[in-house]
């Protein structure tokens, strides 16, 4: 049955049936499907219809009547608020399931190809504390629950943490995150106390005011910690902050700090200052050394990285005899990762800063076999820099959630190496992708990976070989 509240409809005993794209839940409701947040399948819920489209709508839960068997108490207290860890309610072995389904689904769905048994996804040995970078907002606008605006006492509107969903303005202030291992959550209440009880202004993200932006603080394997302070302008106080975090939490090994007066929060163009130890932390995988400074990207579940790259270069299937071609290469993790068992190794990127960053993982580590070149990948790789380039006999592609490109797909079957493999974080576009280079390829092997437990984000490597 249906009734209106307001201007929003609802819909009453909904019976959520299963997970769908993106991580939410999906129902039918007169042949039209109704996608739902916050839920679980098995829960039988009243749902607000928030938008209606022709094929389909979506909702958010109102009324709970059932719980479902299978929902589990969430360990976060933030649980519900906040925009992360969105599946803390389902058990670990139904979000395998779920991730799996996906990956299964994309590509039967959208590949539309001939398929090989797609092994079990490889489960994430930690579900909890598991990434090594968290960026944090400062806010004077934070958000308030119902409780505390219920409860009628004087609320204090400064915060520091993660944007509410769909809220550029609205902060919610984190008490305890169970992303990153201590003392990431240590550091950060230290912070916040620090400002507030030394005036340190909060900025505020619609006038534009205000002395404290962002923090970041990330950690590597080697036990390594970096904090970096993004602020608006560079205030006497701020080094008295810098200065407590040195003296009282002398794990942190690089202490550095931005500027940045712009809109946004992004600095890749900005002068990162440092205030102690070094300008990057170390990271370590399989004895080969990655240096990470403040703009590197290196992958946020670092133990889980390693059995990623593991996976992708066992379906390289490299002898020491091959030429092989790293689209995508970022710093240069996986190709530095797999020189020792190729005879060449190409990286392309168009980060001009990552590559650079890759040229230094191959001096640290001494090795000699691999070169690194910037540029838009659909501009680089073209028959100009093929004419320049031995020809490659596999090619990794590690592309963003977009995929590649039409024309680096299009250049892929004019190479015609003989291998592919395609590491992707997005299930759908890899489809799409592996649906053009049917073309001259057969999917031969697929093994999907959890790099990111709680959520609905999943890694799969699809390994092509030339037909």
């Amino acid at each position: 049955m249906a009734k209106f509240r307001g201007k929003h409809k609802v819909i009453e005993k909904v019976r959520i049936e299963g997970i769908a794209a993106e991580g939410k839940c999906i129902a039918r409701i007169d042949d039209q499907v109704l996608f739902i947040e916050g839920v679980a399948p098995g829960d039988l819920v009243d749902v607000m219809v928030t938008r209606k489209k022709p094929n389909y709508m979506e909702g958010r839960p109102m009324t709970f009547h059932e719980y479902s068997k299978d929902r589990i108490e969430p360990f976060c207290e933030h649980f519900g608020t906040c925009g992360g860890c969105k599946w803390q309610h389902i058990p670990y072995e139904l979000q395998l399931k779920y991730k799996h389904q996906q990956v299964i689904d994309s590509l039967q769905r959208i590949a539309k190809v001939e398929l090989p048994e797609i092994k079990p996804i490889l489960a994430s040995a930690s579900t909890q504390y598991y990434r090594n970078k968290l960026e944090y907002t400062f806010s004077n606008w934070k958000w308030f629950t119902k409780a505390e605006v219920d409860s009628g006492e004087e609320l204090d509107r400064r915060g520091l943490g993660f944007h509410i969903p769909g809220r550029f303005d609205k902060i919610l202030d984190v008490e305890n995150c169970y992303h990153q291992p201590e003392p990431s959550n240590t550091i950060r209440l230290a912070v916040r106390k620090y400002c507030l009880e030394n005036d340190l202004t909060f900025y505020d993200l619609v006038k534009r005011t205000g002395i404290m932006r962002n923090l970041i603080i990330r950690n590597s394997v080697l036990d390594q910690w970096m904090v970096i302070l993004q602020v608006a302008s560079e205030d006497e106080k701020l080094f008295g902050l810098l200065e407590h975090l040195k003296v009282n939490f002398p794990q942190i090994t690089s202490l550095q700090y931005v500027v940045n007066d712009k809109i946004n929060e992004t600095f890749n163009e900005l002068e990162v200052k440092l205030y102690s130890g070094e300008a990057f932390i170390m990271e370590e995988m399989e004895g080969i050394k990655f240096k990470v400074g403040p703009k590197s990207f290196y992958q946020t579940n670092a133990p889980q990285a390693y059995e990623l790259y593991k996976i992708a270069r066992d379906f390289a299937g490299l002898t020491g005899k091959e030429v092989v071609y790293d689209l995508y290469t970022g710093t240069g993790t996986i190709a530095n990762f797999i020189a020792k068992n190729a005879k060449e190794v190409v990286g392309l990127e168009y980060v001009e800063d990552a590559i650079e960053d890759a040229k230094v993982n191959s001096e640290i580590n001494g090795i000699t076999n691999t070169s690194f070149y910037a540029g838009d990948m659909k501009d680089l790789l073209n028959d100009e820099f093929m004419s320049q380039h031995a020809k490659p006999d596999v090619i990794i592609t590690d592309p963003p959630r977009a995929g590649m490109h039409e024309s680096v797909v299009k250049m892929l079957l004019k190479i015609e190496a003989e291998k592919i493999v395609y590491v992707s974080c997005n299930p759908a576009t890899q489809a799409r992708d592996l649906a053009w280079l049917d073309e001259k390829y057969r999917v031969e092997r697929v093994q999907p990976v959890d790099m990111f437990p709680q959520t609905h984000h999943v890694e799969n490597v699809v390994l092509l070989v030339k037909k």
